[in-house]
């Protein structure tokens, strides 16, 4: 168990947290959430003591141990693999370490060996000589292959170290667990490994992610960063966010239909409980749910941009398609041969290979890159609106942000434009500085902004989730389900391809297939299991 005690933490003039006490129980999962800049990483960093709290405490139950996410990746550079993840349970690594500079005494001693045996003990109750194999079995389920596990980490790519350092967080089973975005540079098949392994871990997790589907799956609980403060609530994320716009529904309400909101949030706290599933964390939430009164719900105060996507005429039936389309990039082949044509309605995930044949096919389509060989051609009623993965060159300019979305408005008035960046989430002086200085987050809720206002029946976009708060993401999925038009995508929030593709498509160096139906029931479609065990293609 860990727990705070009127935690405060001020920068500058800034309070981040103000009289904070809180407590994370065995058992559960909770999943820190809060705005951009609202302090979850720095809160993480105070419960592990790297951070001092202006004044409050922190308090871990005596003997447990704590492991935490590095975020360093070169922290370790010049250790191997295996010894980096072993490493993660200091005790243990110190007394291997110990053991061997014991032994290797040119002039051992019975004094030695009286402390050589005195280590192994306390080696063996640590479960040391499982210590290897354990690291190993990490490793390989986190995409770690076991050619990698002798060298060095300076060897291995950036998500490859970041992969490692999860399993060096994850080895030997600690009490208590703090994980900042663990989900960062792994594939679908090692987020369900680790989905599972934290179903059945028995201690503490505290986990910060943007992922929705990954605390939808492993969180017990919602501790929410909000004023300074943070509220605990039972559930997982779609639970809270639910829940809390339901009773901000109410409270907006609270002289009109009162009763029949009152019996609509007690209605969806009721199917929420009776829904809840994934083994231990079905347990823990739905007794805990069932203990829920209305009281318990509070509204969140939490803002979301106002995304809503709307045509400004129907496209054709036949929109797009493409013939041989052969793309080139750096040299290499990423995109060979590829057949395709997009129906008006289709919302098509593209999943699988590598980022940068979507990349590559998507600026090859828009005008951006040219085509190695092959034809595409796009309907007539086409008016398309593009969202790259890399958007930088569309903001280097002094233009203020104002002055750089009337460019794409066909209202100029200024009233007109300050009143679309407010419903974004900008106001007052923030709408007056020049885009080249604007944050990540930023650019992407003006490059939304700029779509909207083009009213296209066609949106195209290459990973529009990165920089994104959970706010963001959840109004973009919200609109993109609502969207009457056609949407070509490629995203790694799983929870956008689930709830948005009426279609998938996978391009793979050996070959493509593409499917109607959503994501799930692609998964399980017969051909697309006989395609995967053909050709192996990794989820």
């Amino acid at each position: 168990m860990i727990s705070t005690e009127n935690i405060s933490l001020q920068f500058g003039g800034r309070t981040l947290f103000e009289d904070v006490t809180i407590k994370f129980n065995p058992g559960n999962c909770y999943g820190l959430i809060g705005a951009n800049g609202a302090g979850k990483s720095t809160f993480l960093k105070i419960l592990s003591g790297q951070v001092e709290p202006t004044r409050g405490n922190v308090f871990v139950q005596p003997g447990e141990r704590m492991a935490v996410l590095k975020q360093n990746q070169f922290e370790f550079d010049e250790f191997p693999v295996l010894e980096t993840v072993i490493m993660g349970h200091q005790r243990l690594y110190a007394i291997m370490k110990e053991k061997d500079a014991i032994y290797a005494k040119p002039d051992f001693n019975d004094d030695d060996g009286m402390k050589a045996a005195e280590l192994e003990g306390e080696f063996a109750d640590l479960n040391g000589w499982d210590a290897e194999s354990e690291a190993a079995g990490l490793l390989n389920a986190l995409g770690i292959d076991k050619t990698l596990h002798e060298k060095t980490m300076k060897e291995l790519e950036g998500s490859e170290k970041v992969r490692v350092l999860l399993a060096q967080a994850l080895f030997g089973r600690p009490n208590i667990l703090l994980l900042d975005e663990p989900t960062n540079h792994l594939n679908l098949t090692s987020i369900e490994w680790l989905e599972n392994f934290l179903a059945s871990y028995e201690g503490t997790v505290i986990v910060v992610s943007h992922d929705r589907h990954f605390l939808n799956q492993v969180c017990t609980h919602i501790a929410d960063i909000d004023f300074s403060k943070i509220q605990m609530y039972v559930g997982n994320y779609d639970f809270w966010y639910e829940s809390s716009q339901l009773a901000l529904q109410l409270q907006r309400e609270s002289n009109k239909r009162v009763e029949e909101k009152r019996k609509e949030l007690e209605e969806f706290i009721r199917r929420f409980s009776a829904n809840a599933s994934k083994s231990k964390q079905a347990t823990s939430r739905k007794k805990s749910l069932e203990r829920l009164t209305l009281e318990d719900i509070k509204p969140s105060t939490r803002k979301y941009p106002f995304i809503n996507f709307k045509a400004e005429r129907d496209a054709g039936k036949q929109l797009f398609s493409t013939e041989d389309l052969t793309v080139t990039m750096d040299n290499e082949e990423v995109l060979s041969k590829l057949n395709l044509t997009i129906h008006r309605n289709d919302k098509v995930a593209f999943i699988g290979g590598t980022g940068a044949s979507y990349t590559a096919l998507f600026e090859t389509i828009t005008g951006s890159l040219e085509k190695t060989s092959g034809t595409f051609t796009w309907g007539g009623t086409v008016k398309y609106a593009y969202f790259p993965k890399d958007n930088i060159t569309y903001f280097q300019s002094s233009l203020n942000l104002i002055d750089w979305l009337r460019q794409y408005s066909v209202e100029q008035d200024e009233a007109f434009i300050r009143g679309f960046l407010g419903r974004m989430l900008f106001s007052g002086e923030e709408t007056l500085k020049a885009v080249n200085v604007i944050s990540g987050g930023e650019r992407v809720r003006l490059m939304l902004s700029r779509m909207m206002l083009l009213a296209p029946n066609v949106l195209i976009f290459d990973e529009p989730t990165n920089h994104l708060d959970l706010e963001s993401i959840t109004a973009l999925n919200n609109a993109l389900i609502q969207y009457d038009g056609t949407i070509l995508f490629t995203s790694h929030d799983l929870q956008f391809v689930q709830t948005i593709a009426n279609r998938v498509v996978e391009i793979t160096p050996l070959g493509n297939m593409d499917k109607i139906g959503t994501y799930d029931e692609y998964l399980v479609h017969p051909d697309v299991k006989k395609f995967r065990e053909k050709f192996a293609v990794k989820k």
